[in-house]
């Protein structure tokens, strides 16, 4: 499933935070938003998931969703948001619950998600158990079990320590590589961009316009090759140039509130 975005804006009473917007993520591709505090990353993807409205523009999906797919539309948020009282497997089952499933179909799912995000073995642990990393997987597990059309990624991984945050990306291009689930991931972190997205949507200060667009043509599976360093660098460089200014502008609008 593809999503179109086609002149979106968006504005909060006077305050108009998005103008102009039009990118397309084709399926199966994974595209990052990256921009200065307050440009609107947050705000578009919950426009894309239908969290706020549509004011402006047309925002729309196109293409079949997957076999089995209970919500098209499913995000990952920086808060893990687990019920501290459920199991891994009981909140891997949440999502499963309201989905007219029978048992064992319901069990399976649960099964394949937590074998594929490395927590077969933790399906009886209680969130207080688990380190920030496996917090963050079973949140994962939580959204793919419904086998979502389109993957909306609110900064994953933010919360994560540096050693946790390189786990965990190695994690997300192995689920990627066999669920090919359409995504836009919102970051501000500029390796985890380079690192994961095939594209990456660059926006302006607020009110936030596409300033470009970067395609990242090395495979994903290959980026931790040392052959690919130095391109992945530059294509690192370059994102930064393209922010920086604007990104001293905003830090100095956040310490000045």
């Amino acid at each position: 499933m593809q999503v179109l975005l086609e002149e979106v804006g968006f504005a909060f009473a006077d305050l108009q935070v998005l103008d102009g917007i039009s990118f397309t993520v084709t399926e199966g591709e994974t595209a990052a938003l990256i921009g200065p505090s307050g440009c609107g990353k947050s705000t578009l993807l919950n426009l894309v998931g239908g969290l706020l409205p549509q004011q402006q523009g047309r925002i729309a999906t196109v293409g079949d969703a997957p076999p089995g797919c209970l919500n098209p539309l499913t995000f990952v948020f920086q808060d893990f948001a687990l019920l501290p009282w459920r199991s891994v497997a009981g909140n891997v089952a949440l999502a499963l619950e309201h989905h007219p499933l029978g048992r064992a179909e319901r069990e399976a799912r649960i099964r394949e998600v937590l074998q594929l995000c490395g927590l077969s073995d933790f399906a009886d642990a209680l969130p207080k158990q688990l380190s920030g990393g496996m917090r963050q997987r079973v949140g994962i597990a939580r959204a793919i079990a419904v086998r979502p059309a389109v993957l909306l990624m609110d900064e994953p991984l933010s919360a994560l320590d540096a050693q946790t945050r390189e786990l965990l990306m190695e994690d997300l291009v192995a689920i990627w590589a066999r669920e090919r689930t359409t995504t836009l991931y919102v970051t501000h972190n500029l390796s985890e961009a380079v690192r994961l997205a095939d594209k990456v949507v660059v926006l302006s200060r607020r009110p936030g316009r596409i300033k470009q667009i970067v395609a990242i043509d090395v495979p994903v599976a290959e980026r931790h090759r040392p052959e690919h360093a130095a391109t992945l660098q530059r294509l690192h460089d370059e994102l930064w140039t393209l922010i920086k200014a604007e990104a001293k502008v905003a830090d100095r609008e956040v310490q000045n509130v």
